[in-house]
């Protein structure tokens, strides 16, 4: 599954986790992405999108 938004391009930030004893290891936030249909200069497309643009309205979702 593609983890980088298509309208946006938001991907994984990267971080480390911190223990209770400040031990701190690498680890990634993944952004919530979808795959959902959509319509694209009047076509049906199926892409990869976070739950922000759907949300905003960035794209038009089609209905089934």
């Amino acid at each position: 599954m593609a983890r980088r938004c298509e309208i946006c391009g938001k991907k994984a930030s990267v971080g480390y986790k911190v223990s209770h004893s400040h031990i701190r290891t690498k680890r990634k936030w993944y952004p919530n992405i979808q795959k959902v249909k959509v319509y694209i200069d009047g076509k049906v497309k199926r892409m990869y999108v976070c739950t922000q643009c759907l949300k905003s309205n960035k794209i038009q979702k089609a209905v089934h």
